[in-house]
């Protein structure tokens, strides 16, 4: 039995924003969302393509006939607002049923619906059946690197009103050579490094002017948005020294945490060199071996 756990609301999040070429929920072992309230409030509205946790005639929970749960690498159940693992709740009792088929772990999502859908209002549906090719083409909003307030993404979704307007972005780092953004330089909600993803490219130069850049807006509580052109080397880099800058952490803390939340980030062998040299240069010494294969 592999047990449960809470998930947070920005985990979940992330999780329904992984792509590569196209959204990761499109892959039938990715993600099994499943909405453990009763019919009326899932008909009402509920999380983007969450399905509704049936019951047999004795209030049972059932096991999903069209997923197979044994090769799922995430399965989040939900109900109206549990928010602790020690009382029995829709959910809990769902996920119980989950786990005994599950390999991983059954994630409870923290606060429910409720909180879910009072931070992330535009994954809130109505829409019960979707098709395959409407899953594929599923537009992924950027990955949240701290709740509510830094975001990483690519640059078609800095470049996306709607994105924009729903994640409340009021500032713009664009590490690309193209200036795709609605943000500008003149009234300083944009900062434009015009790097090509190299290995050659110096982007160290821009940690100290982008860290404080993205500190001026977090210190008001006004989100910043990250971005490169395919969201995984350069805006990666740049949100990993912000946060060796700004938490204290080493380079090994950030690039986990960075990673947990956009699976596929990767920066170049150069801005990885970088960064241990940044790490160097906060703390007065390496920490972390970035000799390892995973880095």
């Amino acid at each position: 039995m592999a047990g449960m756990v809470l998930c947070e609301p920005t985990e979940l999040y992330n999780i329904l924003n992984q792509f590569i070429k196209c959204s990761r929920l499109a892959e039938p072992n990715y993600l099994c969302l499943l909405d453990a309230r009763i019919k009326r409030e899932y008909n009402e509205s509920h999380v983007i393509t969450a399905k509704r946790a049936l019951q047999n005639d004795i209030g049972e929970y059932l096991r999903p006939t069209s997923v197979e749960l044994e090769s799922m690498n995430y399965c989040v159940v939900y109900d109206g607002n549990t928010d602790f693992l020690g009382k029995n709740s829709p959910a809990i009792e769902c996920a119980k049923v989950m786990a005994k088929s599950s390999r991983h772990p059954i994630r409870i999502l923290k606060g429910g619906f409720e909180r879910f859908s009072a931070s992330y209002h535009f994954f809130r549906t109505k829409k019960i059946l979707w098709m395959p090719q409407e899953i594929e083409n599923f537009q992924p909003y950027p990955v949240e690197i701290i709740p509510g307030l830094l975001y990483m993404g690519d640059s078609c979704q800095a470049s996306d009103p709607e994105i924009l307007k729903d994640l409340k972005i009021q500032a713009h780092i664009n590490v690309s050579e193209e200036l795709s953004t609605l943000f500008t330089e003149e009234n300083g909600s944009l900062l434009h490094i015009p790097l090509p993803d190299s290995n050659m490219s110096a982007l160290i130069p821009y940690f100290s002017e982008s860290c404080n850049f993205i500190g001026s807006y977090l210190a008001s509580s006004s989100p910043v948005l990250v971005s490169s052109r395919l969201g995984i080397s350069r805006s990666s880099t740049v949100i990993m020294a912000f946060l060796m800058y700004q938490s204290r952490w080493t380079l090994e803390m950030a690039w986990h945490h960075v990673q947990k939340c956009r699976n596929n980030m990767r920066p170049n062998r150069g801005f990885v060199q970088q960064l241990s040299e940044w790490e160097s240069e906060l703390y007065g010494t390496t920490l972390t071996d970035i000799s390892d294969p995973n880095y």
